[in-house]
C-alpha cells in the first residue's frame, strides 16, 4: 500500500459515452470542490473517453483545478476491462486519496473493480460525502436496510477512499467560462485481446430514452395506476409536457413496466424540476428516489396517501378522471 501520507487531492471521474459527459460527474465536481479547498488540495477531474477535451475544459469550468484525460478508440464505449486498466494506471502513478465515481450501470460496475485491484474499500451509493472532523477521512453516507437507516462509512487505513454516489442527489455548480486549469493527456493503450467483451450492437432507442437521471419533467405511475393498460394515460400526458414516464418498485414487479423506469431505492434517484407522482402512495423507498425534485405534483385517490406530505402540489380524486383533465388542460395551453 505505501504511506497514506503519499495519497493527495481529490479525483472526480467524469464519464462519457460518445464524447457526450453526463451530468453526474459535473455533479460530484460541485461536491467535492468545498471538501478540496477544506483539505487544501487540489481536485482534478478523471476523464477517459474517445474526443474527450471538450469534456475536460468542461469539467474546470465546473470547478476542477485541473483534468487528467484518456483519449483513445478503445474508450469510445465502456468496457469493463479498457476502463479499469486506464483508471487504475492512473491511480498507481498519481495516487489521488480519493477517487469519486458516478453510481450510474457503468460506474457501478467499473468503481468495485478498480477498488480490488488497488486493494481499498469502495462506499457504492452514496448520498452524502463529508469530511470526518477528527481523523479527516472522508465520511461516505448512504441508506442501508432498505432506506430505513443511513450508514456512515470511512476507509481509514487504505488510498484512495473510493465511493460511488448517485446521479440527481447533488446539483451541478455554476458553469465559469473564465476558469482556466492544466490538462494532462495521458497515453494508455489497450490491446483488443485485454478487452474481453464486443460491442456488437447499440440500440439508439434504448440507450437513450429512458433518461430519467437528467429528465426536467417526470411523469411517474404507482401501483394505484391500476393496469399496464391505464399507463396510456400518463404517456399521454407525458407527451404533451415533453416529459419521462416513470414508475414505482411495484409497477415493475407487477411487469406493467421495464425496470430502466424505475424511481426509487432501489431504481434511479432523480432531480427534475416537475415530478407527477400518480397513483403512488408514497413509500419510503419511492420517497429516497425523489428527495432531489423542486415541484412534486401528487394525483392519489386516498387523501391520507404518505406523498401528500411531500407534495408541492396534492389532487385527490381518480386519476383515470384528473390525469385527462390535466392532460386536456396542458393541451388548450398551446392552443
Amino acid at each position: 500500500m505505501g504511506n497514506l501520507n503519499d495519497y493527495k487531492n481529490i479525483w472526480v471521474f467524469i464519464e462519457t459515452e460518445c464524447g457526450k459527459a453526463k451530468n453526474v460527474g459535473y455533479e460530484l465536481l460541485n461536491v467535492a470542490k468545498p471538501l478540496a479547498e477544506q483539505k487544501g488540495c487540489a481536485l482534478v477531474a478523471v476523464v477517459i473517453g474517445k474526443d474527450i477535451e471538450g469534456v475536460a475544459k468542461d469539467a474546470i469550468c465546473y470547478g476542477a483545478d485541473s483534468a487528467i484525460i484518456v483519449d483513445g478508440p478503445e474508450y469510445e464505449y465502456y468496457t469493463t476491462d479498457a476502463f479499469t486498466k486506464a483508471l487504475v494506471t492512473l491511480v498507481e502513478k498519481y495516487k489521488p486519496e480519493t477517487l469519486m465515481i458516478g453510481a450510474t450501470n457503468n460506474g457501478r460496475d467499473m468503481g468495485p473493480r478498480v477498488s480490488c485491484r488497488l486493494k481499498t474499500g469502495l462506499t457504492a451509493d452514496c448520498t452524502a460525502i463529508d469530511i470526518d472532523e477528527e481523523t479527516g477521512n472522508i465520511a461516505w453516507t448512504r441508506p442501508t436496510f432498505g432506506g430505513n437507516l443511513m450508514a456512515t462509512i470511512m476507509c481509514p487505513d487504505h488510498r484512495p477512499q473510493m465511493g460511488t454516489v448517485r446521479p440527481a442527489v447533488f446539483k451541478k455548480g455554476a458553469y465559469d467560462e473564465s476558469r482556466t486549469g492544466e490538462i494532462l493527456k495521458e497515453d494508455i493503450a489497450v490491446a483488443p485481446e485485454e478487452i474481453r467483451t464486443k460491442l456488437v450492437e447499440r440500440v439508439k432507442e434504448v440507450a437513450e430514452s429512458i433518461n430519467l437521471e437528467e429528465a426536467d419533467i417526470i411523469v411517474s405511475g404507482g401501483r394505484g395506476v391500476g393496469s399496464e393498460e391505464n399507463f396510456k394515460l400518463l404517456h399521454e400526458l407525458a407527451a404533451e409536457l415533453g416529459a419521462t414516464v416513470g414508475c414505482s418498485r411495484a409497477v415493475v414487479d407487477a411487469g406493467w413496466m421495464p425496470h430502466a423506469h424505475q424511481v426509487g431505492q432501489s431504481g434511479k434517484t432523480v432531480a427534475p424540476k416537475i415530478y407527477f407522482a400518480i397513483g403512488i402512495s408514497g413509500a419510503i423507498q419511492h420517497l429516497a428516489g425523489i428527495s432531489g425534485a423542486d415541484t412534486v405534483i401528487a394525483v392519489n385517490k386516498d387523501e391520507d396517501a404518505p406523498i401528500f406530505d411531500v407534495a408541492d402540489y396534492g389532487i385527490v380524486g381518480n386519476l383515470n378522471e384528473v390525469v385527462p383533465a390535466l392532460t386536456a388542460a396542458f393541451k388548450a395551453r398551446k392552443a
